[in-house]
């Protein structure tokens, strides 16, 4: 192994190790069940007609040590803001200053889109990423709720004044 990985954007090619990073965080978050998510899918929603997200991969000998998964989103608030969707470094890499890699690129990367701010979620109980993001200077905020539809619940939804 290389022990300097090269990081870059993220390409269609990347896709299913990129599907397998996103596996691995699902098994360390407790809810490898959870990802529907497939390369079709993401090969569509990152490389079809309208892309809706980008990413940025850290390569050592031609396999991916970690991912920065965002997206643009709107504040009514604040304008445009840059969206973290998962950052993802391989159990084997972490604490090699990886994870700081990757999120300098985002943060590169929301200064270069002009967002006016950078949001991203930490499970509670996941103590060393909560480290790592303040540690970084960034607030942690424990006053909003998430709120969320799945794709049965936004099957089953029942528009108002529907008669189903």
């Amino acid at each position: 192994m290389t022990l300097s990985p090269t990081l870059r954007r993220g390409r269609e090619a990347d896709l299913p190790r990129v599907l397998a990073l996103i596996q691995e965080l699902a098994e360390y978050e407790r809810a490898p069940e959870a990802v529907t998510n497939t390369l079709a899918m993401m090969r569509h929603d990152g490389f079809g007609p309208e892309p809706i997200f980008g990413f940025f991969v850290l390569e050592n000998d031609a396999d991916l040590v970690g991912l920065a998964l965002f997206y643009t989103a709107y504040s009514t608030w604040k304008g445009r803001m840059l969206y973290l969707e998962d950052l993802v470094v391989t159990e084997a890499a972490r604490r090699g200053g990886y994870g700081r890699q990757l999120f300098d690129a985002v943060v590169a990367e929301a200064r270069r889109t002009g967002a006016q701010r950078l949001k991203w979620q930490v499970l509670n109980w996941n103590e060393p990423a909560i480290a790592f993001y303040q540690k970084l200077g960034a607030t942690i905020e424990a006053e909003w709720l998430n709120g969320a539809l799945g794709a049965e619940e936004l099957s089953a939804y029942r528009f108002a004044g529907s008669k189903e």
